[in-house]
């Protein structure tokens, strides 16, 4: 029985010192500088993933060959 307290205060001490901890957030600013594009960030993101998924797809046909 003193063994059943013992592990119940152990386990709330443990409960109490470890659910008050802050966790520590990052956060990331992009700034951007002023260019002649008109283009937004996400819009020349968008051009760049754009390409690399063409290439790879150009690859695949490349790879998987003409069957006429």
């Amino acid at each position: 029985m003193k063994f059943k307290i013992l592990v119940a205060v152990f386990s709330f001490g443990i409960f109490v010192l470890t659910s008050c901890t802050d966790t520590v957030k990052e956060t990331t600013v992009v700034k951007e500088t002023k260019t002649e594009n008109k283009e937004g960030i996400l819009e020349r993101s968008a051009k760049k993933v754009d390409a690399e998924v063409n290439k790879e797809i150009d690859n695949k046909i490349e790879e998987i060959g003409d069957d006429n």
